[in-house]
């Protein structure tokens, strides 16, 4: 592996890639994933901010 420059070819990046060592490789367990979107409807205070807007 050299750290002096970027690899020029796949080979090479694959040569270096093998050098990592395994703990470094290891897979952690990613982030927990947000929670699904409520619905989305439009309340009175929503539909109050548009009243009149239809002559644009």
């Amino acid at each position: 592996m050299s750290t002096v420059t970027e690899p020029e070819t796949i080979a090479e990046l694959i040569d270096d890639c093998a050098d990592i060592p395994a703990e470094l490789r290891a897979a952690h367990a990613s982030a927990p994933r947000p929670p699904a979107p409520r619905d989305w409807a439009v309340d009175d205070a929503c539909h109050a901010q548009v009243v009149g807007l239809e002559d644009y």
